[in-house]
């Protein structure tokens, strides 16, 4: 096997969405919390469940950034591709130094139960980064098409194989 299948997937089944929708994910339930926590909602449990979901979005948003970055590294310099993905990789780094920077200054409050007003404002604005982030990221798949196979009549058994077969590693080639 490959080791570009390892770092940056097969053919038609990249590394990096799945890991964006775990990070995602991850600092969604971390805004929710300090947002519960802020309005006195289970304040305590849910202040101690944000510094807890920032502190593993910000492990699981190494793997994340790095399979990223690789995929940015194979586009094409000059295109608009390129613009689109380097404008989504900076709102991404901004989003997570945001995220950083409110685990930083909000953890010892946040492991006492109370979610500061500091680290709730960079949350939210972390996660108003992080939307516009995965806003830009749908625009490099869905509009410019990135890693995506056009291989529609590709049946369902050879479609969702873990073993890549010639037509898909071809139409990953173009």
């Amino acid at each position: 096997m490959k080791l570009d299948y390892l770092l940056r997937g097969l053919p038609g089944h990249p590394v990096h969405p799945p890991l964006t929708d775990a990070t995602i994910g991850i600092y969604t339930f971390a805004t929710v919390a300090a947002l519960l926590s802020a309005l006195g909602i289970a304040e305590d449990a849910a202040a101690k469940g944000w510094v807890l979901a920032l502190v593993i979005g910000l492990i699981v948003n190494i793997p994340t950034a790095a399979t990223g970055t690789l995929d940015w590294l194979r586009i094409s310099k000059g295109t608009p591709l390129r613009r689109t993905a380097t404008v989504h990789l900076i709102v991404m780094e901004i989003a997570t130094v945001l995220f950083l920077i409110a685990a930083i200054v909000g953890y010892p409050d946040g492991m006492d139960g109370v979610v500061g007003a500091a680290a709730l404002i960079l949350t939210l604005a972390g996660f108003a980064t992080l939307t516009v982030g995965g806003w830009l990221g749908g625009t490099i798949v869905f509009v410019h098409g990135m890693r995506v196979l056009d291989l529609v009549e590709e049946p369902a058994h050879r479609a969702v194989s873990p073993v890549p077969h010639p037509e898909k590693e071809e139409a990953a080639r173009d």
